[in-house]
């Protein structure tokens, strides 16, 4: 019988790349959004595009890796909303700006999001599932409290907050005011 041998730690060097890579990649797409050339984000890196895409060998790698920051403060805003003790109806209405909030950490976001989750290879779709997994919590506390419409799914709050991030991205702001107003009046039971 063959035991598999355990995985090596990854060379120090290798790590350093890695750590810089990412930090250049943030710095970038906070200042140019997810079109940020990829060989600038290298270059400020300290390192050669070759390194770059062993690392990362597709955009939605890198975006992948650099959102799993943000992922960790969404988490940590789910953990906040969730001790609140509010109103299922109001947690869930701050998680969908919470969610918002988070698929416009760049410029350009929503689209790979949408991608992500219409598609089935993307390294971006398990991000994806995480935050339907979270809105789906929020959204099974207030289904409980009698709060929501019958077949609202945390896929469809999902793309209708991609779809609020979108508009706010293409706007100056008012057309995501109204599709907001919109959205809570879709899910919510009157």
């Amino acid at each position: 019988m063959t035991t598999a041998a355990p995985a090596r730690r990854p060379r120090r060097d290798a790590q350093r790349n890695r750590a810089a890579i990412l930090d250049a990649a943030r710095a970038a797409f906070a200042e140019a959004g997810l079109e940020a050339p990829m060989d600038a984000i290298a270059k400020s890196a300290g390192i050669g595009a070759g390194t770059l895409y062993r690392h990362f060998p597709t955009r939605d790698d890198l975006v992948a890796a650099v959102l799993e920051d943000h992922r960790v403060d969404l988490d940590e805003r789910a953990r906040e909303l969730a001790e609140q003790g509010l109103d299922p109806a109001e947690s869930l209405e701050r998680w969908l700006d919470s969610l918002e909030d988070w698929m416009t950490a760049y410029d350009g976001l929503p689209e790979p999001l949408r991608a992500a989750q219409s598609g089935t290879c993307s390294p971006l779709r398990s991000t994806c599932a995480t935050a339907i997994d979270r809105t789906e919590d929020f959204l099974d506390a207030a289904r409980r409290a009698g709060t929501v419409r019958d077949g609202v799914s945390a896929e469809d709050l999902f793309f209708a907050a991609l779809g609020l991030a979108w508009a706010a991205e293409q706007s100056d702001g008012g057309h995501a005011a109204t599709l907001r107003l919109l959205l809570r009046e879709g899910w919510q039971r009157r």
